[in-house]
């Protein structure tokens, strides 16, 4: 029995509060309850008060831990930039115009790469936020035997990797962080 009586005590309060006052009226701010009685006192409540603190507090706690996760995740895609242009590189250089015709994709052009880069599947990466630029830096008559692209053993392979990574941490507006890692490597074959 007290415990229903309990019930309708906490069930009719707000028809109590007004029993009580002739012209009630109650401000509700950040916990705090405010009820002006009749004399003109005032009478405050801070009921709910830790409620209203534990979610604000709980908010603030789970923007940091967020922000942290996504930071952590720019690192991982840094990382991913850097491993992909020197794993791309080393790619190129064993696939110049004197590898063996037993491999694959014999010489490696530009597109070869773009696709082995985009195969390489690290989890957690949008291959299509990826962009492989590869690059012969010597050309024209130092290239011997002239060729284009230059991939001849003893020349330069350079390859670059862009990523847009997308950064959205709460409360922040939404971007794209631009990764680039550039390798270059001396083709070996």
């Amino acid at each position: 029995m007290a415990h229903a009586e309990r019930m309708v005590l906490t069930d009719d309060r707000p028809a109590r509060l007004s029993a009580r006052c002739a012209d009630p009226w109650a401000v509700r701010s950040i916990g705090r309850l405010l009820v002006k009685l009749k004399n003109g006192k005032r009478i405050y409540s801070d009921d709910g008060g830790s409620l209203v603190e534990t979610a604000l507090s709980a908010m603030l706690v789970m923007m940091i831990f967020f922000g942290i996760m996504e930071i952590c995740m720019a690192l991982y895609s840094y990382h991913f930039v850097s491993e992909a242009a020197r794993e791309a590189t080393r790619y190129a250089i064993v696939r110049g115009s004197a590898c063996d015709s037993f491999s694959t994709a014999c010489p490696a052009l530009a597109s070869d790469i773009q696709a082995y880069v985009g195969g390489l599947g690290y989890p957690g990466i949008n291959a299509s936020n990826i962009t492989i630029t590869t690059t012969w830096p010597t050309t024209g008559a130092s290239c011997t035997p002239s060729s284009n692209p230059c991939n001849n053993p003893g020349n330069l392979v350079q390859v670059e990797v862009q990523y847009k990574f997308p950064l959205s941490i709460p409360f922040v507006p939404a971007s794209k962080l631009t990764m680039s890692s550039t390798s270059q490597m001396v083709i070996s074959q």
